[in-house]
């Protein structure tokens, strides 16, 4: 199967570029406005699903089925994820540089999402629900890890009215670059984090 080296891949998520299939073709985009998640305080968990939490509808794991995660992202009737971007995150994962967050019930995978580690940034890719809350709990717990791991950026590409109601806000293409660059001070003397398995409870 086709895939994108991963060198290719990776430095593009450095310079500010992801890629996206259409018609059969890889595209490469660097939005003028750049759509980020924030990891302080400004971080807003809605009303209704600090409920949801309090419940704990879900079993949350890290990267116990990221295959499952990247093709349910790509179920919709217009989607950007073909077998050629499943492929190359696949090998992401496998390498340490990719990884998911899952929500499970006694049904099975219900939610979940997926990106790619590099530094202190993490570049969210897509998520997904098959029952309600789902996805937005694994934002929630990708948050907590990331603010644990003493992440910087949370790079959700655009920005949507969804994410707009955790806080997501836009920034210009300079200032995005400029956190970018802080984010990755000192990759090349890290090593990727490992894809090992995590379970909690939110």
């Amino acid at each position: 199967m086709e895939r994108i080296p991963p060198h290719v891949l990776l430095g593009a998520y450095t310079e500010g570029v992801f890629p996206m299939a259409e018609g059969g073709e890889i595209l490469w985009f660097s939005p003028l406005k750049r759509g980020l998640i924030p990891l302080d305080d400004r971080f807003h968990i809605p009303h209704g699903l600090k409920r949801v939490l309090k419940r704990q509808p879900f079993e949350v794991r890290r990267d116990s089925a990221f295959r499952q995660v990247i093709e349910a992202c790509g179920e919709r009737e217009e989607t950007w994820i073909d077998e050629v971007i499943i492929e190359s995150y696949l090998h992401l994962h496998e390498t340490g540089f990719a990884h998911s967050v899952e929500c499970w019930d006694e049904e099975g995978l219900q939610g979940g999402l997926y990106g790619v580690s590099l530094g202190r940034a993490f570049f969210g890719e897509s998520m997904f629900s098959h029952k309600a809350d789902a996805s937005k709990v694994a934002l929630v717990h990708l948050v907590e890890w990331l603010r644990r791991e003493d992440y910087l950026l949370l790079d959700t590409q655009w920005m949507t009215d969804h994410l707009r109601q955790f806080g997501g806000e836009e920034i210009t293409r300079e200032d995005y670059f400029s956190l970018l660059d802080e984010a990755l001070e000192g990759m090349h003397e890290e090593q990727p984090r490992t894809a090992s398995e995590e379970q909690s409870s939110l």
